[in-house]
């Protein structure tokens, strides 16, 4: 069911994975990388620890690899050179999925030591999955081998792998006198016959929102992926000016191709402020988000330089309708809530990070706190104390749950580097701010756990100038991994770094192995700012490990 795109129903695989009863794990976990899905990654990666299940443990790593999981990948590619032919069959038939052209070696080497014929064709196959020259010469035979299974197996590599030279043959299978053939041969026609799919390999982008003369703002955007598999991804479109008081309102577009080509944009809330609507956040409001529970529509209302408010709007049928607006924050006062923001606890609880002044104008000294809610947005409350920092204070903050069971918020400043604090007690109290020893200017950082690895990953801009304005240029955007829950990063990468543009307001979620964020693209020279969407392989943060 979820491969014929109900996402919902992945819920019920992640039951049978943790279920007391180990009868159906290793199905869970096959079936969970056949459908790219893994929920929030806990549960299979816990699959993957197994030591005692073999079988169990291949599977999983499966899974997380499609996801980008480096230490999986890894641990496939030793099974290939497995004792156990039927371990080493199956690694390889993952690998010629998941792998590269670096693997071709190591299969071959493999492939010469084997016996058994079917153990046999899917290396062979494999290879020609991985566009291997002699693999793909062995699977054009195998289409007309004797043994029913070998043909079809290769009917459905040659479906995967591309190779249309094998059209009439497979044109020739669908009269095969095995029922399972003659469906996988067709199965193979209609993959051929598709349109172009999204390579696990691809790290693309896509202006969805280009700026205009009439809207030359589309800025702080959030994006998730439907029950059916679409994405929605939702901004501010701002008229006439690129001021953060022009009118505006959140309008929203779908993709079914995974972000490659997107629709027409529709209204998701039109302006009721004074001033605008803005800075949108779309969450799935209880857990387990994989099972697709309601969707949270978060934004901001703008009256005033004293009076900016945090509303929700829950919607019940994947974002077509919305309901009443519910006032999230508590209290008077100019409430900033970044786009992408609010968090789902393991505990259920919401937490909605802000930053307050009196009077954005004449104060303009931000302190950071959250707004929470226990039954699923309906009612909230504010922490007992807020977060100060020196200079503007903290501003723009971002929640995460540790490990441990902490949250960590890090915020904006204007020192030089991301600030940070700590909450004990699901973000009801607070610690005092500290540096959290990543330097950046001042300008807002997006921190997420990768569901594959458990890993954190932070998108920020790597770039301090002091005295400048900002403290230096929203440039570049970049990425880093951390193992340590935040104490160090590695594998620092640049995902933009054009001269001419800045990029900031990032969103972050994950799908199919993919992470997809949206940001903002001011163009130096024109003023104008466009919301870009970027598809990016997980496996892209850890390259050259």
């Amino acid at each position: 069911m979820v491969r014929a795109g109900d996402r919902s129903k992945v819920a019920i695989l992640i039951d049978v994975l943790e279920s007391e009863d180990p009868h159906g794990h290793v199905h869970a976990c096959e079936s969970l990388y056949k459908v790219n899905e893994i929920g929030d990654g806990e549960a299979i990666r816990r699959a993957f620890e197994e030591t005692e299940n073999d079988s169990l443990r291949l599977m999983a790593a499966a899974a997380l690899a499609r996801w980008g999981n480096p230490s999986a990948l890894e641990s496939i590619r030793e099974q290939v050179e497995s004792g156990d032919e039927n371990v080493a069959r199956i690694s390889a038939w993952i690998l010629g999925r998941i792998g590269d052209s670096s693997d071709i070696p190591r299969l071959k080497k493999r492939l010469e030591g084997l016996e058994d014929k079917l153990a046999i064709a899917f290396f062979e196959h494999s290879l020609a999955r991985l566009v291997d020259r002699e693999g793909r010469e062995a699977l054009t035979e195998n289409l007309s081998d004797s043994d029913p299974a070998i043909r079809t197996y290769a009917a459905v590599f040659a479906g995967e792998s591309g190779m249309v030279s094998t059209k009439d043959r497979l044109i020739e299978l669908l009269e095969d006198e095995n029922l399972d053939t003659r469906i996988r041969a067709a199965q193979a026609l209609l993959v051929l016959s598709s349109s172009e799919p999204i390579e696990d390999s691809d790290n693309f982008s896509v202006e969805v929102y280009p700026a205009t003369e009439k809207n030359p703002r589309y800025s702080e955007g959030s994006i998730i992926q439907l029950r059916d598999g679409r994405l929605l991804y939702a901004t501010t479109e701002f008229f006439e000016s690129n001021s953060d008081f022009a009118k505006a309102r959140i309008v929203a577009r779908e993709s079914t191709d995974g972000g490659r080509t997107w629709s027409e944009s529709r209204v998701l809330q039109e302006n009721v402020g004074d001033k605008n609507v803005m800075s949108v956040t779309l969450r799935r409001l209880k857990n387990p988000v994989w099972g697709c529970p309601p969707i949270g529509l978060f934004y901001l209302v703008k009256n005033s330089m004293t009076d900016l408010q945090v509303f929700l709007r829950i919607s019940e049928d994947e974002g077509q309708t919305l309901g009443d607006p519910i006032q999230v924050s508590v209290g008077p006062g100019y409430h900033v809530m970044n786009n992408d923001r609010v968090t789902l606890l393991s505990t259920g609880r919401l937490l909605a990070p802000v930053a307050t002044t009196e009077d954005v104008a004449k104060v303009n000294h931000f302190v950071s706190h959250c707004f929470y809610s226990d039954d699923a947005g309906q009612t909230w409350k504010a922490s007992s104390n807020q977060v100060d920092y020196a200079q503007r204070g903290a501003m723009e903050p971002e929640v995460i749950e540790l490990e441990n069971g902490r949250v960590l918020m890090i915020f904006r400043t204007q020192l030089g580097h991301i600030g940070a604090s700590y909450s004990e007690d699901g973000g009801e109290t607070w610690s005092e701010g500290e540096s959290f020893g990543v330097v950046a200017p001042e300008s807002p950082a997006t921190l997420r756990r990768i569901p594959s690895t458990g890993n954190l990953l932070l998108i920020w801009n790597d770039n301090y100038t002091e005295g400048a304005g900002h403290s230096g240029k929203r440039n570049p955007l970049t990425a880093a991994i951390s193992r340590d829950e935040g104490k160090t990063w590695t594998h620092k990468r640049n995902m933009e770094n054009d001269p001419n543009e800045t990029y900031s307001y990032t969103s972050l979620d994950f799908a199919n192995g993919r992470a997809l964020l949206s940001y903002y693209v001011a163009d130096e020279e024109s003023g104008w700012i466009s919301s870009r969407f970027r598809s990016v392989p997980i496996g892209w943060f850890y390259e050259g490990e």
